[in-house]
């Protein structure tokens, strides 16, 4: 318990540090670790959806999925849960389902559409390859998006505290991970 209060107090003071830190590195505290669940996304990916086997198993790819949760997806998305708070006040379900839309209806696009084609550079594909990869996945990666998150984000606005809301999406997000990971090593 000494453990958890002495997080909280850490990420009341310095949120932005504590969720690089948070996405960086795991703790005993069970606060979700971005990069190590963005990996475990990848992990399952490779072996579970495309049935690589341990042989098969690319751990440079885990190592960049692990690399983008820690130094992207992590600060990028505790980053917008604070603007979004700020943007949207309140924590009635009328602003929870205010706080979605927003989330949903312009960070959700956005943030795929920056993902995917840092992952295409990170793997090495030409400015050319992937664009052209981007217009096929684009479309595809955010409808799917859309079966998912709608209803995590109304739950997670209207019930969870804003400190916390980065570790119950990345509780959720690990089949969400492994979706994105597949996707996004489709050639």
């Amino acid at each position: 318990m000494a453990l958890w209060r002495a997080y909280q107090r850490a990420l009341a003071a310095h949120p932005w540090k504590v969720q690089v830190l948070t996405a960086a590195c795991s703790d005993n505290t069970r606060v979700p670790c971005t990069g190590s669940l963005m990996g475990l996304g990848d992990i399952i990916s490779q072996q579970l959806v495309e049935k690589r086997g341990l042989r098969e198993h690319q751990t440079g790819r885990t190592l960049t999925m692990v690399s983008l949760g820690c130094g992207f997806v992590g600060p990028v998305v505790g980053g917008w849960y604070k603007v979004l708070d700020r943007l949207i006040p309140g924590g009635t379900k009328v602003d929870a389902l205010k706080k979605m839309l927003l989330d949903q209806g312009g960070f959700a696009p956005c943030f795929l559409g920056c993902f995917l084609p840092l992952v295409g550079t990170l793997n090495g594909l030409s400015a050319q390859d992937n664009w052209a990869k981007l217009q096929r996945d684009y479309l595809d990666a955010l409808i799917t998006n859309y079966y998912l998150w709608p209803a995590v984000q109304l739950a997670n606005f209207y019930l969870v505290p804003l400190h916390y809301r980065l570790a119950v999406v990345q509780c959720v997000a690990v089949i969400w991970n492994s979706y994105l990971s597949w996707k996004a090593h489709q050639l």
